[in-house]
């Protein structure tokens, strides 16, 4: 349907991707990770890597393919079918791989992101600790330096890999004077150095990604694999950021695809009242409804996708479309659900599971709370930096104000509507 939008290659990419899902991924693999019987799809990754589908943006000698955002975002949706968990695991390749790439040494990106992409290593990120989750800077974790090395002490949660990953990227406070987003340096940490699994979580969806609670004492770190400069792990972060939140956007996507391919089926065969009940319109418009919010979804997605491919500053469009798509996502699910009925809330068709997993998305990777946060806070900047420069304050308060914001108006309208 979004195929007008997509280049000849982006669409090959798409067809490649989708008969990976159909046919290189067993459908056995996710009833053991949802039934808690696998702890982390090593086998996924492996399979992903070995038809060279992780890491899609990175240049060729890396282990990538030298494609653009959209791509990314073309093969995430289509991985997306088949779940949060193996979405997950998918996109932590691309989304580390973005914080060593641009800001790892070359022997980072020898040592760490080859490997990843090749699927020879698995990686995992530590980002939210037990006294907060969206205040990521207010982080406990140190690191202190000593020689040549420094020495972590600290612990993360909901780490996705706790069990599984070879190595995590983590935040630690090496600056104990400074502001906290100028206080972080991040670091790859190997989990033979000492990563312990403190605790395995019992998630309601997202399962056989081995999250876990981390706990890092006294884990001695070479100054080499700082990522980044020291005390700057603020840019590594933001940049991390963008594949963070597209691919849950993406992601989302893809359940809510799935889910409502599934419903729209069933409703055409399902009869009640001596008609199918997509002859309903309590059904059949639900369907409507979702089917425009996932194309919406996709138009948000896409243009940020492209505008990131630009190198252009996109923290509102990427804000936008992670905020939209997880809530039309999960729409997508929730009303596939009730078209189903009852039989949608048992295991007889993945829905539920869907369920439980499009859920995480509007919360993790920055909830929708905090998107929101950051959309009116670069809107607000946009429109008042406009104004800063074209010179214009309009008191509101004061009398005859009216005039000065008509006039203001029609400024804006010859400039946007030149004769």
């Amino acid at each position: 349907m979004f195929d007008v939008l997509l280049t000849d290659e982006e669409r090959s990419l798409r067809d490649e991707v989708r008969a990976f899902v159909r046919d290189k991924v067993d459908r056995e693999l996710l009833i053991a990770m949802d039934s808690k019987e696998k702890e982390y799809p090593y086998e996924f990754v492996k399979a992903a890597a070995k038809e060279n589908l992780l890491g899609l943006r990175f240049p060729k000698e890396y282990g990538g393919r030298g494609l653009g955002w959209v791509s990314e975002m073309v093969a995430i949706e289509e991985v997306g079918v088949l779940g949060i968990a193996l979405g997950c695991a998918y996109s932590l390749p691309s989304i580390i791989g973005e914080g060593i790439f641009f800001h790892g040494s070359e022997e980072l990106k020898r040592n760490y992101l080859q490997p990843t992409l090749k699927g020879k290593k698995i990686c995992g990120e530590g980002l939210t600790e037990p006294r907060g989750g969206s205040d990521f800077f207010g982080t406990n974790t140190t690191a202190i330096r000593k020689g040549d090395i420094y020495i972590i002490n600290g612990e993360k949660r909901f780490v996705a890999g706790g069990i599984g990953a070879d190595y995590f990227i983590i935040y630690a406070k090496t600056d104990f004077e400074a502001p906290p987003h100028k206080s972080l340096s991040a670091f790859l940490v190997d989990r033979d150095a000492g990563v312990k699994v403190e605790e395995e979580y019992e998630l309601m969806g997202c399962r056989g990604m081995g999250a876990a609670r981390i706990v890092m004492k006294d884990v001695e770190v070479p100054e080499t694999n700082i990522v980044g400069e020291l005390h700057d792990g603020n840019s590594v972060f933001n940049s991390m950021m963008r594949p963070e939140r597209l691919t849950s956007a993406a992601g989302s996507i893809g359940m809510g695809r799935a889910a409502l391919e599934i419903a729209a089926r069933y409703a055409d065969k399902r009869e009640a009242f001596g008609r199918t009940i997509r002859r309903f319109e309590a059904i059949s418009f639900k369907v409507a409804d979702c089917a425009m919010e996932l194309d919406a979804a996709r138009g948000l997605i896409y243009r940020a996708a492209k505008v990131a491919d630009t190198g252009a500053w996109c923290r509102k469009e990427i804000s936008m479309a992670k905020a939209y798509a997880t809530e039309a996502g999960f729409k997508a699910v929730h009303e596939s659900m009730q078209i189903l009925g009852g039989i949608g809330y048992t295991d007889v068709y993945p829905i539920e599971r869907l369920y439980r997993d499009a859920r995480l998305a509007t919360i993790w990777t920055g909830s929708n709370e905090v998107q929101r946060l950051i959309i009116q806070n670069e809107v607000f900047k946009e429109i008042l930096s406009e104004d800063k420069s074209l010179k214009r304050d309009v008191e509101l308060d004061t009398p005859g104000a009216h005039k000065t914001v008509e006039k203001v108006y029609a400024e804006d309208l010859r400039k946007y509507y030149p004769k």
